[in-house]
């Protein structure tokens, strides 16, 4: 897949124009977004995706295009997830409402940055030590353990980071609208709302340590790799007011990526048996019998994981319901 430094270039440019629009558009003036002002850019926004997968298809081939729609629909629910993260801090730090769009947004533009020095790096590593793809392999499986056993029952706003910062920062008790910092009585205190993007930041890095080896086991084009998190990231913002109540009932969405994370941390090491060069492996040469997963079976692997992982949450949290309800 050959992608010109002009496509590269346009790429970057019109991801950075969608997200100064969303600013000056949506986040700019503070508001809590309706579900109808949600639903209508999170469905502009998967739509564009899709459209750009068929674009890939026909651009460059339906191999790639596949492996578009898979690394997109993985990061897509490993955003979700995030958001669930999100969700905590935002409680955490009792983030008004109508300032919770100007978090997120700062967030995503997080992400997608520390995302984008991630997928530079693993470019680089894949293209000139083969043997990565054991350590990728082996990073995702132990991810995959944890994403299955986590509880996520710590609360970030009294986690170690902002005990150290409050220790060294000035901060005070409230918010000043959406103001990072305040001056009272000649001297500057941070508010809690930059405490909650700090916060937002440290999430975002420790998900994109997830999310870039994820898909380089699904696909080994940066370009791919790029634009599969720009579409994932895009309209999340949206996403997070449209699906708020139901992230709480997604009780089985951990198990889900872990699953998803497994399976692709057992492709990448069976990629990397496949075209090894380690001397101490099989003298160095490939091992015929390790099989190249093909990419059909993942997206449907992935999809099919990911809707039985919400089929499951929505039926399971409907029978606690009802039984909470009886006398």
């Amino acid at each position: 897949m050959h992608v010109t430094p002009l496509v590269w270039g346009i790429t970057l440019a019109v991801t950075v124009a969608f997200f100064v629009y969303e600013f000056f558009a949506h986040v700019r003036k503070a508001h809590e977004p309706s579900i109808g002002e949600s639903a209508r850019w999170s469905a502009f926004y998967i739509g564009l995706a899709l459209l750009f997968g068929l674009v890939i298809g026909l651009v460059w081939g339906w191999d790639f295009g596949g492996e578009y729609y898979a690394g997109y629909l993985t990061e897509k629910a490993l955003s979700i997830d995030n958001l669930f993260v999100f969700l905590i801090v935002m409680t955490g730090f009792a983030v008004p409402r109508i300032y919770q769009q100007k978090v997120l947004m700062i967030g995503i533009v997080i992400a997608l940055i520390l995302r984008g020095g991630f997928i530079a790096i693993g470019a680089a590593l894949i293209e000139n030590l083969s043997w990565i793809f054991y350590v990728f392999g082996a990073l995702l499986l132990f991810l995959a353990y944890r994403q299955a056993f986590a509880h996520g029952d710590g609360n970030p706003a009294d986690g170690r980071i902002m005990r150290f910062v409050r220790r060294h920062l000035a901060v005070t008790d409230e918010y000043d609208h959406d103001r990072l910092t305040v001056v009272r009585d000649g001297r500057r205190f941070v508010t809690p709302m930059l405490l909650t993007i700090i916060t937002i930041g440290f999430v975002d890095l420790i998900f994109a340590v997830d999310s870039i080896p994820a898909i380089y086991g699904l696909t080994e084009q940066a370009y791919i790799v790029f634009t599969a998190n720009a579409f994932a990231l895009m309209g999340l913002r949206q996403l997070y007011f449209l699906i708020g109540g139901l992230l709480e009932r997604l009780i089985y969405l951990s198990q889900g990526l872990a699953v998803i994370l497994g399976f692709i941390g057992v492709k990448l090491v069976l990629h990397a048996l496949h075209v090894n060069e380690l001397p101490f492996i099989n003298g160095g040469r490939g091992v015929e019998w390790a099989p190249e997963i093909p990419i059909w079976f993942s997206l449907l692997f992935i999809g099919a994981t990911i809707l039985v992982a919400t089929v499951a949450s929505l039926l399971r949290t409907r029978t606690l319901r009802r039984e909470d309800a009886q006398p």
